[in-house]
């Protein structure tokens, strides 16, 4: 029997089992507590889940409502100065100065002559070479003005370039970016016109610097950048120039250049854009530069830029302010001719140079002249230019024997062609074929001196070719032999 005071093992079995139903208990209410829970989450997951589809079915069925975020929701730009009328003025400035652009780098790839053997630098082009014709070598200075003009114009169009792509910045970002098939045209060709207008400018400008960073040929590169640029301006134009006019006409472009900024103010919204896709800021904020004051600002720049490049193609004083050229003040100095290639780079020695050098002639008969024999010749001087794809162009005296006289000399009076083999081993424009006309032209010599002085290694010592009117890398330096041809 259990003292008082003392709890037998009944009172303790009785106790154990009250505190294990407790902690049954607890268990089930913490665990109905979990069942509540997950089943209040599941239930919120289902309702975003179905609030998102009912979201994107409802983007689907209204997709200009719900624009992705940033820069496709019109709200982010907010520039007062954007509108038809300002893109219309900016893009009038480009359609002739792009199509002028556009016509002299076809005209530059032209002279290259690529329908002749060896000097096709794209032989995959296929019908992009439909244009071509033999580039002729008179005027002399064709191929100068024409690099002087593409260069000028090209650097000169940059600010505008860049202002008209600022302009229609919310038409690249424009939600839903497909609405029909014209839009899809219009899309296609942006692309093709901004993609393309950029890298012809990057690698433009960096060729102008002579700074070859892209792992490609530039000349290969540009000829099919150019063709897919102009492809995109045509569509472009098919479909905007309607726009463009009633841009124009939509403001007075005499009173936007009397309007100071105080009086600037958004232009009107324009009723045959739909919504989204206007040019004109939803809720534009306060103007802080007139339109006058842009366009002063674009016309300047372009001017600033064409009056640091055009000095090096049109020489004399001028070429003291070619500042972004890259030759330079050091241009002005007298008698001075800017080096692309020297003959340290091509590893030229006084081996193959010096009294052991010998000029081989072949055409029906191979003849083998040494450079005292090459003296000896008939020597006639010109005054001619050489000019550079990148824009700059010298005039200098050069004297030397006519081609036309070589190729007598080798039995062929009227060749076909003729192709120019450079001492140089490798690299690019170590040959060149000569048309006919430019073998014949009584211009066209093998130079032994320039200015008065013998040519220097760096200028092609012993001899080099000067063609009139084609481009500098066809005036091949080092020249160790000249073939000409019956036909091509």
């Amino acid at each position: 029997m259990a003292r008082p005071g003392t709890r037998g093992p009944r009172q303790r079995a009785a106790r154990l089992r009250r505190a294990a139903r407790l902690r049954r208990e607890d268990r089930g209410r913490r665990a109905a507590r979990r069942r509540r829970a997950l089943a209040a989450s599941a239930a919120a997951e289902f309702n975003r889940a179905a609030l998102m589809v009912r979201r994107a079915a409802d983007a689907a069925r209204h997709p200009a409502e719900h624009p992705p975020p940033g820069p496709f929701r019109p709200g982010v730009w907010r520039s007062p100065l954007r509108g038809l009328w300002l893109t219309s003025v900016l893009a009038v400035v480009l359609l002739p100065g792009l199509t002028i652009l556009a016509v002299t780098g076809l005209l530059s790839y032209a002279a290259y002559d690529p329908l002749l053997p060896g000097n096709d630098q794209t032989p995959g082009a296929g019908l992009l070479h439909f244009y071509l014709f033999s580039w002729p070598s008179h005027p002399s200075w064709l191929y100068r003005a024409n690099q002087g003009v593409h260069i000028t114009l090209g650097l000169a169009l940059l600010p505008v370039v860049l202002a008209k792509l600022w302009s229609v910045l919310p038409r690249l970002f424009a939600w839903p970016p497909v609405r029909s098939l014209a839009q899809i045209l219009e899309r296609v060709s942006l692309v093709m016109v901004v993609g393309g207008v950029l890298f012809e400018f990057a690698t433009g400008i960096l060729d102008i610097q002579n700074y070859y960073v892209f792992p490609f040929s530039f000349y290969t590169a540009h000829l099919y950048g150019a063709w897919v640029f102009i492809a995109g301006l045509v569509i472009h134009v098919a479909l905007k120039f309607p726009r463009m006019v009633a841009g124009l006409r939509s403001r007075s472009l005499r009173r936007e250049l009397r309007t100071p900024l105080a009086q600037t103010r958004p232009e009107e919204p324009d009723p045959a854009e739909p919504d989204g896709e206007s040019l004109r800021a939803a809720h534009p904020r306060a103007p802080t530069l007139s339109r006058r004051g842009l366009l002063a600002a674009v016309g300047g720049a372009s001017v600033t830029l064409a009056g640091l490049v055009a000095g090096q193609s049109i020489g004399g004083l001028a070429r003291r302010t070619a500042l972004f050229g890259p030759r330079g003040l050091s241009a002005t100095a007298p008698h001075y001719l800017p080096v692309n290639r020297t003959a340290a780079s091509i590893g030229l020695t006084a081996a193959d140079v010096g009294p052991g050098y010998r000029l081989t002639l072949i055409g029906t008969r191979t003849v083998t002249l040494t450079r005292a024999q090459l003296l000896g010749l008939p020597q006639h001087a010109v005054e001619l230019p050489i000019a550079c794809v990148e824009g700059w162009s010298v005039s200098c005296r050069w004297s030397g024997v006519r081609l036309a006289d070589l190729a007598r000399l080798a039995g062929m009076p009227d060749p076909a062609a003729a192709r120019v083999d450079s001492i140089q081993q490798a690299g690019a424009f170590k040959t060149a074929a000569l048309s006919a006309g430019q073998v014949a032209d009584p211009q066209s010599l093998l130079a032994v001196t320039v200015n008065g002085r013998v040519l220097p290694w760096d200028h092609g010592y012993p001899a080099r070719t000067i063609i009139p009117g084609a481009p500098g890398v066809h005036n091949t330096k080092w020249v160790s032999k000249i073939t000409f041809l019956k036909q091509v």
